[in-house]
């Protein structure tokens, strides 16, 4: 299995090392940033504040205005997002919507993986179609149509700038939510959420600031952030691009506003059902980032499943794994939003 996996990461070669940078530019239209001090302060010190103070004021920091452009045009919906960058293709969101027939008023936000690309997840959506859900595909913050002509790979998503990684982070979930606001506004009364891998921090991030998800999936998931990033197989690049210019703890401290063990007080006590499915053998997001989240969110009260392929991080889309994944996630969604 080990071998496998290794194989599948070495496929992508157009990884790129890129330089560390604190980013404090990016943190300027934070909620919180306006009463943390910058001029002369040490960028380091200053993200590490506002990280402390984006976590204790997390329904500020994902807050956000409804856009009002949405457009649906054919199958696929665009907006403007709520969160402004200076790359302008990554400002309009583009999602794809698969409608589900009949009257059923149930829909899913569905959050693909890092670097994934359409039409992934496109199969997946119509499976949870056929259940009686409508889907409606997330392009994640600097992905497919919304990447910068400068990019092969989604690198501002997760990068080796500080900053820029939480602002894609807190774009990601309100871009979701404000999804969310979208499907409402057609009608949809009871929603569910799916997340793989990154999408999965998101989801849970969404989640746990959004009480109208009801039924939720972490397809792949870990407790913390910055050790996945430090420590995981598809982040390697990334941690070159760290290395000597910032620590583990420091990096924890500055990503915690965007770290699922930051929330899981405020997720338990909401009435969510919850699937949580990981592998014995993922190499990104280890078993000691995943287990420990179950154990906490079971030990505060969570009502939750979780389910244990024996694969591994690349090998889960492969078939079989693929397959057994799939019915685990509409079986789940289904069940929980009635259509089963």
């Amino acid at each position: 299995m080990d071998a496998w996996e290794a194989r599948l990461a070495s496929r992508d070669t157009n990884r790129v090392v890129r330089p560390f940078d604190w980013g404090l530019e990016w943190s300027r239209d934070w909620p919180v940033s306006a009463h943390v001090a910058r001029d002369g302060c040490d960028p380091g010190a200053t993200l590490c504040r506002l990280g402390e103070d984006a976590t204790q004021e997390s329904e500020q920091f994902f807050s956000y205005q409804t856009p009002t452009d949405f457009q649906l045009t054919g199958n696929t919906l665009r907006f403007t997002s709520a969160v402004s960058t200076p790359c302008a293709e990554n400002n309009t969101v583009s999602a794809l919507l698969f409608p589900a027939p009949g009257t059923s008023r149930s829909a899913v936000v569905v959050l693909p993986q890092w670097n994934s690309t359409l039409p992934q997840y496109v199969a997946l959506c119509r499976l949870i179609r056929l259940m009686g859900i409508s889907a409606l595909r997330l392009s994640l913050p600097y992905h497919d149509a919304r990447m910068p002509p400068e990019l092969e790979r989604a690198d501002y998503a997760v990068s080796a700038n500080v900053a820029r990684t939480v602002d894609a982070t807190r774009q990601a979930v309100i871009d979701a939510r404000s999804c969310l606001d979208w499907l409402e506004a057609c009608g949809y009364r009871k929603f569910g959420i799916v997340g793989t891998s990154l999408g999965s921090c998101y989801a849970f991030l969404t989640s746990a600031h959004d009480a109208r998800l009801e039924v939720n999936v972490y397809n792949l998931f870990s407790l913390y952030f910055a050790d996945v990033v430090w420590n995981g197989l598809t982040t390697r690049h990334v941690r070159q691009g760290m290395d000597g210019r910032i620590e583990l703890d420091q990096l924890q401290q500055a990503w915690k506003p965007i770290t699922p063990q930051s929330y899981l007080d405020r997720y338990a006590r909401q009435p969510k059902k919850s699937l949580f499915i990981h592998t014995a053998y993922d190499t990104t997001f280890l078993p000691e980032y995943s287990e420990p989240m179950l154990e906490e969110l079971r030990r505060r009260g969570a009502h939750l499943e979780d389910v244990r392929l024996p694969c591994g991080h690349y090998t889960l889309g492969q078939p079989p794994f693929q397959f057994l994944d799939g019915y685990h996630i509409c079986t789940f969604l289904a069940r929980g939003l009635g259509t089963l």
